[in-house]
């Protein structure tokens, strides 16, 4: 095999007559290398947006959450010291979870009201230290005291809607109210803005408000019951199995859903687009694997009479395939490696210089956001080589079958 490679390695450095089919050859290489460096760079920043919004939905929605057919769960407590007791549990918090409006001096909106316990291990909302949200998320003082006005916390499109800034007052209107001699009359309870935060969704950001368990459950008049538990897990992948371990251990009333089932389109539609960049540009390298086939083709051509000799010395048709394929193969290495080198340096270049600005108001985020993932990148360099070694299988089989006796005389 020494001399296959050897005699390979020779028709890559083409004589100078044979300049303009080593120029198609720098065209194959150039264009694998665009190929794979734009498919590096795309397919990283596509992961790094992936990452981004499940680092954004965790930072508001539990792992997995826990709820009971009839609404509310008054054993919440022993049912959170079972769950804390399971492996691969890191915390388990009570919520109260219900739909409200919301009244400013200016205006009135719809909101998604959720009661939380600031002193949870899992309790966490986006720029809000577990301290800051002790001292925000204040509970109503008791009637012997003096009177102390409960916070509460405005998603950022929430609060700009309503059109209030902390400190602002806001009152809360609950369809739990009271029944009285002319109907039912919903409960309004007022509230100071302490806080206002930013998930990076426009949905959650626009609908989400966030109180002091306490003050919900008075509020909604529950009395010691919550509307579910949020359990966080040590792995977030492993989510979809804890959730249904959970639902078999505590069974019927009570069932569960995990944080890839709430948000199951967002995140398919995300990998369907990740597919789709893959596919168009894996047309580029496509391309350049045609202009591979085409050069050595005409390589072929060009070397009838030495396929002759080298045929008429011995040469098997194997030998003379491996020739053709050794030569495709290393233009289609070498661009891939080079694509592979581009495009590692861009996404570097991309992650810590962010020259690329987007806006806020159109956008999730302001830069892209790039994650490199090697086996991502593995997979680029399979199907790149692969797709250049198809690409040689015909120019090599044609010149295989070259007939020596024929070559000799008509070449």
């Amino acid at each position: 095999m020494y001399f296959e490679y050897f005699i390979g390695g020779r028709y890559l450095r083409s004589r100078q007559k044979h300049a303009f089919i080593s120029f198609i050859t720098l065209l194959s290489m150039a264009g694998v290398t665009v190929g794979v460096m734009a498919l590096i760079i795309v397919i990283s920043v596509m992961s790094g947006a992936e990452s981004y919004f499940k680092s954004q939905i965790l930072g508001v929605e539990a792992h997995v959450i826990l709820r009971r057919h009839s609404g509310e769960i008054a054993d919440y407590r022993d049912i959170i010291q079972r769950l804390q007791t399971r492996k691969g549990v890191v915390s388990a918090d009570p919520f109260v979870h219900t739909q409200v409006m919301l009244r400013s001096a200016s205006n009135m909106s719809g909101a998604v009201l959720r009661g939380m316990d600031p002193e949870a291990a899992g309790s966490v909302i986006k720029g809000y230290s577990p301290e800051e949200l002790k001292n925000r998320l204040k509970v109503e003082a008791a009637a012997s005291e003096e009177t102390t006005v409960p916070g509460i916390i405005l998603g950022r499109e929430l609060a700009m809607n309503l059109g209030v800034s902390e400190g602002a007052a806001i009152y809360i209107i609950s369809p739990r109210g009271m029944m009285s001699p002319v109907g039912h009359i919903p409960a309004m309870k007022r509230f100071e803005v302490t806080g206002v935060f930013g998930s990076g969704f426009y949905e959650y950001d626009a609908t989400l408000a966030y109180i002091h368990i306490e003050t919900a459950q008075k509020l909604l008049r529950m009395g010691d019951a919550v509307t579910g538990i949020g359990v966080r897990i040590d792995d977030i992948y492993h989510a979809d199995r804890m959730s249904k371990d959970i639902a078999e251990t505590f069974g019927f009333p009570y069932w569960t859903t995990d944080w890839m089932q709430m948000n199951r389109n967002f995140f398919s539609a995300l990998k369907l687009e990740k597919k789709a960049m893959f596919i168009i540009l894996t047309l580029i390298i496509l391309v350049a694997a045609f202009n591979i086939a085409s050069s050595l083709i005409m390589m072929v051509l060009s070397k009838t009479k030495d396929i002759a000799i080298l045929k008429a010395m011995g040469a098997t048709d194997r030998s003379i395939r491996r020739i053709f394929v050794y030569k495709g193969l290393v233009i289609g290495m070498v661009g891939t490696m080079l694509g592979v080198a581009l495009g590692i340096l861009g996404c570097y270049i991309l992650k810590n210089y962010q020259f690329i600005e987007l806006p806020g108001d159109v956008y999730y985020f302001t830069t892209l956001p790039v994650q490199l993932r090697y086996p991502d990148v593995l997979v680029i360099v399979v199907a790149a080589v692969g797709i250049c070694f198809f690409s040689t299988l015909y120019p090599a089989y044609k010149a295989s079958r070259l007939d020596p006796v024929e070559a000799l005389r008509y070449g």
